[in-house]
Protein backbone atom coordinates (compact mmCIF):
# COMPACT_ATOMS: atom_id res chain seq x y z
CA UNK A 1 0.00 0.00 0.00
CA UNK A 2 2.64 2.56 1.05
CA UNK A 3 5.77 3.24 -0.96
CA UNK A 4 8.21 2.85 1.91
CA UNK A 5 11.10 3.92 -0.30
CA UNK A 6 9.69 7.47 -0.02
CA UNK A 7 10.66 9.04 3.34
CA UNK A 8 8.84 11.89 5.06
CA UNK A 9 10.12 15.07 6.70
CA UNK A 10 8.04 16.83 9.35
CA UNK A 11 8.70 20.58 9.53
CA UNK A 12 7.76 22.94 12.34
CA UNK A 13 9.34 26.35 12.92
CA UNK A 14 7.45 27.03 16.14
CA UNK A 15 9.28 25.79 19.24
CA UNK A 16 6.75 23.83 21.29
CA UNK A 17 7.90 20.72 23.12
CA UNK A 18 4.26 19.79 23.86
CA UNK A 19 3.13 19.74 20.22
CA UNK A 20 1.32 16.40 20.23
CA UNK A 21 0.50 16.59 16.52
CA UNK A 22 4.19 16.11 15.73
CA UNK A 23 4.27 12.90 17.71
CA UNK A 24 1.04 11.70 16.08
CA UNK A 25 2.53 12.19 12.61
CA UNK A 26 5.76 10.41 13.54
CA UNK A 27 3.89 7.42 14.93
CA UNK A 28 1.34 7.20 12.12
CA UNK A 29 3.87 7.18 9.29
CA UNK A 30 6.44 5.17 11.22
CA UNK A 31 3.95 2.40 11.96
CA UNK A 32 3.19 2.23 8.24
CA UNK A 33 6.85 1.54 7.55
CA UNK A 34 7.75 5.02 6.31
CA UNK A 35 11.15 6.45 7.24
CA UNK A 36 10.29 9.57 9.28
CA UNK A 37 12.61 12.55 9.73
CA UNK A 38 11.98 15.62 11.85
CA UNK A 39 13.04 19.25 11.70
CA UNK A 40 11.51 20.53 14.92
CA UNK A 41 12.76 21.46 18.42
CA UNK A 42 15.63 19.07 19.01
CA UNK A 43 16.75 16.38 21.41
CA UNK A 44 15.10 17.94 24.46
CA UNK A 45 11.57 17.43 23.05
CA UNK A 46 9.58 14.33 24.12
CA UNK A 47 8.88 13.53 20.45
CA UNK A 48 12.61 12.92 19.95
CA UNK A 49 12.23 9.78 22.06
CA UNK A 50 9.79 8.08 19.71
CA UNK A 51 10.94 4.73 18.39
CA UNK A 52 9.39 5.62 15.04
CA UNK A 53 11.60 8.66 14.41
CA UNK A 54 14.47 7.78 12.08
CA UNK A 55 16.40 11.01 12.58
CA UNK A 56 16.02 14.50 14.04
CA UNK A 57 17.75 17.20 11.99
CA UNK A 58 19.04 20.57 13.18
CA UNK A 59 18.74 24.08 11.78
CA UNK A 60 21.41 25.86 9.78
CA UNK A 61 22.91 28.98 11.31
CA UNK A 62 20.44 31.84 11.04
CA UNK A 63 17.49 29.44 10.63
CA UNK A 64 17.37 29.93 6.86
CA UNK A 65 14.45 27.69 5.91
CA UNK A 66 15.37 26.97 2.28
CA UNK A 67 19.06 26.42 3.02
CA UNK A 68 18.26 24.12 5.93
CA UNK A 69 15.67 22.11 3.99
CA UNK A 70 18.09 21.71 1.08
CA UNK A 71 20.81 20.47 3.42
CA UNK A 72 18.41 18.06 5.13
CA UNK A 73 17.29 16.71 1.74
CA UNK A 74 20.90 16.00 0.84
CA UNK A 75 21.29 14.06 4.08
CA UNK A 76 18.13 12.05 3.50
CA UNK A 77 19.37 11.22 0.02
CA UNK A 78 15.96 10.75 -1.60
CA UNK A 79 13.04 12.95 -2.48
CA UNK A 80 10.80 13.04 0.60
CA UNK A 81 7.21 13.98 1.35
CA UNK A 82 7.33 17.31 3.23
CA UNK A 83 4.59 17.95 5.80
CA UNK A 84 4.28 21.26 7.66
CA UNK A 85 2.98 21.38 11.23
CA UNK A 86 2.68 25.11 11.87
CA UNK A 87 1.64 28.27 10.03
CA UNK A 88 5.15 29.67 9.60
CA UNK A 89 6.33 26.43 8.03
CA UNK A 90 3.35 26.27 5.69
CA UNK A 91 3.93 29.87 4.56
CA UNK A 92 7.67 29.33 3.99
CA UNK A 93 7.22 26.11 2.02
CA UNK A 94 4.46 27.53 -0.21
CA UNK A 95 6.40 30.70 -0.97
CA UNK A 96 9.61 28.78 -1.77
CA UNK A 97 8.02 25.73 -3.39
CA UNK A 98 9.86 26.23 -6.70
CA UNK A 99 13.21 26.00 -4.92
CA UNK A 100 12.16 23.04 -2.76
CA UNK A 101 10.33 20.91 -5.32
CA UNK A 102 13.50 19.25 -6.71
CA UNK A 103 14.10 17.84 -3.22
CA UNK A 104 10.60 17.27 -1.84
CA UNK A 105 7.14 16.03 -2.83
CA UNK A 106 4.76 18.95 -2.20
CA UNK A 107 1.13 19.84 -2.93
CA UNK A 108 0.79 22.37 -5.76
CA UNK A 109 -0.34 25.07 -3.35
CA UNK A 110 -0.84 28.63 -4.69
CA UNK A 111 2.27 30.36 -3.26
CA UNK A 112 0.55 33.25 -1.45
CA UNK A 113 -2.50 31.39 -0.20
CA UNK A 114 -1.20 30.03 3.15
CA UNK A 115 -0.17 33.52 4.24
CA UNK A 116 -3.60 34.94 3.35
CA UNK A 117 -5.28 32.22 5.41
CA UNK A 118 -2.92 32.14 8.40
CA UNK A 119 -2.94 35.93 8.80
CA UNK A 120 -6.11 36.56 10.84
CA UNK A 121 -6.64 40.06 9.43
CA UNK A 122 -6.32 38.85 5.83
CA UNK A 123 -8.60 35.92 6.63
CA UNK A 124 -11.27 38.30 7.91
CA UNK A 125 -11.00 40.33 4.71
CA UNK A 126 -11.26 37.14 2.64
CA UNK A 127 -14.36 35.95 4.51
CA UNK A 128 -15.99 39.34 4.00
CA UNK A 129 -15.27 39.23 0.26
CA UNK A 130 -16.58 35.68 -0.16
CA UNK A 131 -19.59 36.10 2.12
CA UNK A 132 -18.39 33.49 4.62
CA UNK A 133 -19.92 33.88 8.09
CA UNK A 134 -17.17 35.23 10.36
CA UNK A 135 -17.15 37.17 13.67
CA UNK A 136 -17.06 40.96 13.40
CA UNK A 137 -13.41 41.98 13.68
CA UNK A 138 -11.52 45.23 14.43
CA UNK A 139 -7.85 46.07 13.99
CA UNK A 140 -6.46 47.52 17.24
CA UNK A 141 -3.61 50.00 16.80
CA UNK A 142 -3.76 51.55 20.23
CA UNK A 143 -5.80 52.41 23.30
CA UNK A 144 -8.40 54.45 21.38
CA UNK A 145 -9.18 51.60 18.98
CA UNK A 146 -9.38 49.20 21.92
CA UNK A 147 -11.79 51.43 23.83
CA UNK A 148 -14.12 51.73 20.83
CA UNK A 149 -14.09 47.98 20.22
CA UNK A 150 -14.84 47.23 23.87
CA UNK A 151 -17.72 49.72 23.82
CA UNK A 152 -19.16 48.23 20.61
CA UNK A 153 -18.58 44.52 21.29
CA UNK A 154 -18.90 44.44 25.05
CA UNK A 155 -17.06 41.97 27.24
CA UNK A 156 -16.00 39.28 26.92
CA UNK A 157 -14.48 39.63 23.48
CA UNK A 158 -11.85 37.59 21.66
CA UNK A 159 -8.31 38.91 21.15
CA UNK A 160 -6.22 37.47 18.32
CA UNK A 161 -2.80 38.24 16.97
CA UNK A 162 -2.99 38.57 13.20
CA UNK A 163 0.46 37.08 12.59
CA UNK A 164 0.89 34.66 15.51
CA UNK A 165 4.14 33.23 14.14
CA UNK A 166 5.81 36.59 14.94
CA UNK A 167 5.02 36.41 18.64
CA UNK A 168 7.57 35.61 21.34
CA UNK A 169 7.27 32.34 23.21
CA UNK A 170 4.76 32.40 26.05
CA UNK A 171 2.31 34.90 24.54
CA UNK A 172 -1.05 33.29 23.75
CA UNK A 173 -2.20 33.61 20.17
CA UNK A 174 -5.90 33.75 21.01
CA UNK A 175 -7.70 34.48 24.26
CA UNK A 176 -10.85 35.76 25.88
CA UNK A 177 -10.68 39.33 27.17
CA UNK A 178 -12.85 39.80 30.25
CA UNK A 179 -11.48 43.04 31.71
CA UNK A 180 -9.65 46.26 30.94
CA UNK A 181 -6.45 45.07 32.62
CA UNK A 182 -6.13 42.35 29.99
CA UNK A 183 -6.58 44.96 27.27
CA UNK A 184 -3.72 47.03 28.71
CA UNK A 185 -1.41 44.00 28.78
CA UNK A 186 -2.19 43.14 25.16
CA UNK A 187 -1.49 46.68 23.99
CA UNK A 188 2.09 46.34 25.23
CA UNK A 189 2.82 43.94 22.34
CA UNK A 190 1.10 45.63 19.38
CA UNK A 191 4.44 46.38 17.71
CA UNK A 192 5.20 42.66 17.36
CA UNK A 193 2.06 41.68 15.45
CA UNK A 194 -1.24 43.27 14.50
CA UNK A 195 -3.81 42.88 17.28
CA UNK A 196 -7.41 42.06 16.46
CA UNK A 197 -10.51 42.18 18.63
CA UNK A 198 -13.46 40.02 17.61
CA UNK A 199 -17.03 40.03 18.78
CA UNK A 200 -17.49 37.00 21.02
CA UNK A 201 -19.83 34.43 19.49
CA UNK A 202 -21.77 32.91 22.40
CA UNK A 203 -22.09 29.20 22.27
CA UNK A 204 -23.03 26.39 24.57
CA UNK A 205 -21.98 22.77 24.88
CA UNK A 206 -21.36 21.30 21.46
CA UNK A 207 -20.89 24.66 19.69
CA UNK A 208 -17.21 24.33 18.74
CA UNK A 209 -16.35 22.29 15.63
CA UNK A 210 -13.37 21.70 13.40
CA UNK A 211 -12.75 20.20 9.98
CA UNK A 212 -9.57 18.41 8.96
CA UNK A 213 -9.00 17.42 5.36
CA UNK A 214 -6.52 16.63 2.60
CA UNK A 215 -7.13 18.21 -0.81
CA UNK A 216 -5.63 17.08 -4.12
CA UNK A 217 -4.36 19.07 -7.10
CA UNK A 218 -7.96 19.79 -8.16
CA UNK A 219 -8.92 20.97 -4.63
CA UNK A 220 -11.08 17.89 -4.11
CA UNK A 221 -11.15 16.52 -0.59
CA UNK A 222 -9.65 13.04 -0.72
CA UNK A 223 -9.96 12.45 3.00
CA UNK A 224 -11.38 14.37 5.95
CA UNK A 225 -14.12 14.81 8.49
CA UNK A 226 -15.74 17.03 11.10
CA UNK A 227 -15.08 16.88 14.82
CA UNK A 228 -16.65 18.48 17.85
CA UNK A 229 -14.49 20.15 20.48
CA UNK A 230 -15.85 18.86 23.79
CA UNK A 231 -13.16 20.54 25.92
CA UNK A 232 -10.40 23.05 25.25
CA UNK A 233 -7.38 24.60 26.95
CA UNK A 234 -7.68 27.45 27.72
CA UNK A 235 -11.45 27.15 28.08
CA UNK A 236 -13.44 28.91 25.40
CA UNK A 237 -10.56 29.81 23.06
CA UNK A 238 -7.91 27.13 23.07
CA UNK A 239 -6.69 23.86 21.61
CA UNK A 240 -8.81 20.72 21.65
CA UNK A 241 -8.14 18.53 24.68
CA UNK A 242 -11.13 16.21 24.25
CA UNK A 243 -12.65 15.78 20.80
CA UNK A 244 -15.16 13.56 19.06
CA UNK A 245 -15.53 12.65 15.37
CA UNK A 246 -19.12 13.32 14.35
CA UNK A 247 -20.91 13.88 11.04
CA UNK A 248 -21.79 17.52 10.38
CA UNK A 249 -22.88 18.17 6.78
CA UNK A 250 -22.88 21.97 7.20
CA UNK A 251 -19.29 22.10 8.49
CA UNK A 252 -18.06 19.53 5.95
CA UNK A 253 -19.75 21.18 2.97
CA UNK A 254 -18.71 24.70 4.00
CA UNK A 255 -15.06 23.67 4.40
CA UNK A 256 -14.92 21.80 1.10
CA UNK A 257 -16.69 24.50 -0.88
CA UNK A 258 -14.34 27.15 0.52
CA UNK A 259 -11.25 25.08 -0.29
CA UNK A 260 -12.53 24.55 -3.84
CA UNK A 261 -13.20 28.28 -4.25
CA UNK A 262 -9.70 29.17 -3.06
CA UNK A 263 -7.94 26.43 -5.04
CA UNK A 264 -6.51 25.03 -1.80
CA UNK A 265 -4.26 21.93 -1.87
CA UNK A 266 -2.78 19.82 0.89
CA UNK A 267 -3.77 19.39 4.54
CA UNK A 268 -5.98 21.86 6.38
CA UNK A 269 -7.47 22.48 9.83
CA UNK A 270 -10.50 24.82 9.98
CA UNK A 271 -12.31 25.92 13.17
CA UNK A 272 -15.99 26.82 13.43
CA UNK A 273 -18.35 27.97 16.19
CA UNK A 274 -22.09 27.49 15.99
CA UNK A 275 -24.23 30.46 16.99
CA UNK A 276 -27.54 28.93 18.09
CA UNK A 277 -29.35 32.28 18.07
CA UNK A 278 -28.76 32.67 14.33
CA UNK A 279 -28.30 28.96 13.57
CA UNK A 280 -25.06 29.84 11.77
CA UNK A 281 -21.52 28.46 11.83
CA UNK A 282 -18.88 31.18 12.14
CA UNK A 283 -15.51 30.38 10.59
CA UNK A 284 -12.95 31.22 13.29
CA UNK A 285 -9.63 30.03 11.85
CA UNK A 286 -8.35 28.53 8.59
CA UNK A 287 -5.02 26.85 9.37
CA UNK A 288 -3.10 25.87 6.20
CA UNK A 289 -1.34 22.92 7.80
CA UNK A 290 -1.89 19.73 9.75
CA UNK A 291 -4.09 20.05 12.83
CA UNK A 292 -2.62 18.77 16.09
CA UNK A 293 -5.59 16.45 16.78
CA UNK A 294 -5.60 14.92 13.27
CA UNK A 295 -5.35 11.39 14.68
CA UNK A 296 -8.99 11.69 15.76
CA UNK A 297 -9.83 11.10 12.09
CA UNK A 298 -8.47 7.58 11.79
CA UNK A 299 -10.84 5.28 9.91
CA UNK A 300 -11.48 1.58 10.34
CA UNK A 301 -8.63 0.74 7.95
CA UNK A 302 -6.07 2.85 9.84
CA UNK A 303 -6.04 5.67 7.30
CA UNK A 304 -5.56 9.23 8.56
CA UNK A 305 -4.54 12.60 7.11
CA UNK A 306 -0.76 12.15 7.05
CA UNK A 307 -1.11 8.71 5.54
CA UNK A 308 -3.49 10.08 2.92
CA UNK A 309 -0.98 12.84 2.14
CA UNK A 310 1.90 10.38 1.81
CA UNK A 311 -0.12 8.01 -0.38
CA UNK A 312 -1.23 10.82 -2.68
CA UNK A 313 2.12 12.62 -2.98
CA UNK A 314 4.03 9.37 -3.52
CA UNK A 315 1.59 8.28 -6.25
CA UNK A 316 0.00 5.42 -4.30
CA UNK A 317 -3.45 6.92 -3.64
CA UNK A 318 -6.21 4.64 -4.92
CA UNK A 319 -9.18 5.79 -2.80
CA UNK A 320 -11.99 8.09 -3.84
CA UNK A 321 -13.93 10.77 -2.06
CA UNK A 322 -17.25 9.34 -0.96
CA UNK A 323 -19.41 12.41 -0.54
CA UNK A 324 -19.82 14.35 2.67
CA UNK A 325 -17.91 11.96 4.94
CA UNK A 326 -14.95 12.07 2.49
CA UNK A 327 -13.65 8.88 4.11
CA UNK A 328 -12.87 6.14 1.57
CA UNK A 329 -12.84 3.43 4.25
CA UNK A 330 -14.97 3.01 7.34
CA UNK A 331 -15.65 6.38 8.99
CA UNK A 332 -15.05 6.33 12.73
CA UNK A 333 -18.00 8.47 13.81
CA UNK A 334 -18.11 8.60 17.59
CA UNK A 335 -14.36 8.10 17.89
CA UNK A 336 -12.76 10.15 20.68
CA UNK A 337 -9.37 11.76 21.25
CA UNK A 338 -7.76 13.14 24.41
CA UNK A 339 -4.64 15.24 25.03
CA UNK A 340 -3.73 13.94 28.47
CA UNK A 341 -1.66 16.80 29.90
CA UNK A 342 -3.88 19.68 28.74
CA UNK A 343 -7.15 17.88 29.48
CA UNK A 344 -6.00 17.37 33.06
CA UNK A 345 -5.58 21.15 33.41
CA UNK A 346 -9.00 21.76 31.86
CA UNK A 347 -11.15 19.07 33.46
CA UNK A 348 -9.24 18.03 36.56
CA UNK A 349 -10.52 14.72 37.96
CA UNK A 350 -13.07 14.46 35.13
CA UNK A 351 -10.14 13.93 32.81
CA UNK A 352 -9.49 10.54 34.41
CA UNK A 353 -12.71 9.26 32.87
CA UNK A 354 -11.52 10.41 29.45
CA UNK A 355 -8.33 8.45 29.95
CA UNK A 356 -10.43 5.34 30.56
CA UNK A 357 -12.72 5.64 27.53
CA UNK A 358 -10.82 7.58 24.82
CA UNK A 359 -10.10 5.79 21.56
CA UNK A 360 -6.90 7.72 20.89
CA UNK A 361 -4.35 9.31 23.21
CA UNK A 362 -2.05 12.12 22.19
CA UNK A 363 0.89 10.81 24.20
CA UNK A 364 0.23 7.45 25.82
CA UNK A 365 1.04 4.42 23.67
CA UNK A 366 1.93 0.88 24.67
CA UNK A 367 4.26 0.39 21.70
CA UNK A 368 5.98 3.77 22.10
CA UNK A 369 6.00 4.74 25.80
CA UNK A 370 9.07 6.98 26.01
CA UNK A 371 7.47 10.19 24.62
CA UNK A 372 4.78 10.00 27.33
CA UNK A 373 7.45 9.69 30.01
CA UNK A 374 9.31 12.64 28.49
CA UNK A 375 6.13 14.73 28.33
CA UNK A 376 5.33 13.97 31.98
CA UNK A 377 8.83 14.98 33.02
CA UNK A 378 8.69 18.24 31.04
CA UNK A 379 5.25 19.03 32.50
CA UNK A 380 6.45 18.52 36.07
CA UNK A 381 9.59 20.56 35.40
CA UNK A 382 7.60 23.43 33.92
CA UNK A 383 5.07 23.32 36.76
CA UNK A 384 7.83 23.48 39.38
CA UNK A 385 9.47 26.41 37.59
CA UNK A 386 6.19 28.34 37.52
CA UNK A 387 5.57 27.57 41.17
CA UNK A 388 9.04 28.82 42.08
CA UNK A 389 8.52 31.95 40.00
CA UNK A 390 5.19 32.63 41.68
CA UNK A 391 6.71 32.28 45.13
CA UNK A 392 9.58 34.59 44.20
CA UNK A 393 7.13 37.20 42.92
CA UNK A 394 5.08 37.05 46.11
CA UNK A 395 8.25 37.41 48.21
CA UNK A 396 9.29 40.49 46.24
CA UNK A 397 5.89 42.10 46.81
CA UNK A 398 6.16 41.31 50.52
CA UNK A 399 9.69 42.74 50.72
CA UNK A 400 8.71 45.96 48.92
CA UNK A 401 5.69 46.34 51.18
CA UNK A 402 8.03 46.42 54.14
CA UNK A 403 10.29 49.15 52.70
Amino acid sequence: MFDCTVPALLLRLDSNVFHHGTLGAIRSLGRAGVEVHGLVEGAHAPTYRSRYLARMHTWSRGRDTVRTLTRVAERIGRRAVLLTLDDAGAIAVAEHAAELRPYYLLPGQPPGLPRRLADKRLLHRLCTTLGVVHPETRLIRGADDAAVAVADFGLPLVAKWAQPWLLPAGLRRTGLVRGTQQVARLLQHVERSELLFQRFVPGGPGSDWFFHGYFDENSRCLYGGAGRKERAYPRGAGLTTWGRWLPNPVVEDTAQELAMTLGYRGVVDIDFRHDPSADAYHLLDFNPRLGAQFRLFTDGDGLDLVRAAHLHLSGRWTGRSTGRSTVPGRAGHGRTYVVENYDLFTAGPKSLRALCVADEFAWLSADDPRPFVGMAGQTIKRGMARLAGSRKQRWRKFAHAGD
